[in-house]
């Protein structure tokens, strides 16, 4: 897959080209204008889909594991109103998930997210605001972020998170300068659920077992009772497929906790 800084110095290696060339033919104003057309659509493109892995290495499934295993990711929280139902269907199936939460609803809702963790599921970095200009933050403020997100979670729970999901699934320069000063790993997925859109339940459930299989990480949401209802037909599709939903650090042997 293209990376960001191969199609930079594509982009750079092309640009020069066009120049050079212009000194012997006239290059007309729309190639440079075209060059620079497909350098914004990679890029922009590449920033939208953390699966490309276009500005930083995130981790998205696991497909040389042995066992049946899949990590249930949700994203948002923790929610008051159904953190706790996603929570008690979790146990009720015996499963173990990984919450991504945002360190303000952990400032607000620190009781649910130590039940998180005294549940046995784990608990990771989705920024402090999540905020809709995230993506246009510098990488001092991307950091501070990310910063104030884990002394928070850590000020709660005594846990110091090493894995992080981007806000919107969103990443840039700034997002990966911030990602490896800090040292904390970038999880994604490679089963959306597309769980916060106008879609059904049906719909969406569908959209996750047509595509399961073992080492794969889901993303949902613990902000809905729609994604609650899905999360319990989920568990019990994994229970007659003899599946396990395991915390995302278990599925891809990686470290949760600094």
């Amino acid at each position: 897959m293209l990376k960001y800084p191969i199609i930079n110095s594509l982009f750079s290696i092309a640009l020069a080209a066009l120049l050079v060339l212009d000194v012997f033919w006239e290059i007309k104003w729309w190639a440079y204008i075209l060059l620079g057309a497909v350098w914004v659509t990679f890029t922009i493109i590449g920033s939208f889909h953390i699966r490309w892995n276009y500005h930083l290495p995130a981790l998205h499934f696991n497909n040389k594991i042995p066992d049946n295993l899949v990590a249930i990711t949700f994203d948002d929280g923790p929610h008051p109103n159904f953190t706790p139902k996603v929570l008690e269907l979790l146990q009720k199936y015996n499963a173990r998930a990984s919450f991504f939460c945002v360190g303000q609803q952990v400032n607000l809702f620190g009781g649910i997210a130590q039940k998180i963790v005294d549940n046995g599921h784990t608990i990771g970095n989705h920024t402090y605001t999540h905020s809709n200009k995230f993506g246009f933050f510098g990488t001092q403020k991307v950091i501070l972020e990310l910063q104030k997100t884990n002394a928070t979670i850590k000020e709660v729970t005594g846990l110091n998170p090493k894995l992080y999901r981007p806000a919107f699934g969103v990443t840039n320069p700034s997002i990966s300068r911030a990602v490896k000063k800090l040292e904390i790993k970038t999880v994604g997925w490679n089963i959306r659920s597309l769980d916060t859109t106008k879609r059904s339940k049906k719909v969406i459930l569908k959209r996750i077992t047509n595509k399961i299989k073992k080492g794969d990480i889901i993303l949902l949401h613990d902000s809905s009772e729609k994604t609650v209802e899905v999360l319990e037909q989920l568990l019990l599709f994994l229970q007659q497929h003899k599946m396990q939903s395991v915390t995302v650090d278990q599925l891809l042997d990686i470290e949760a906790y600094a």
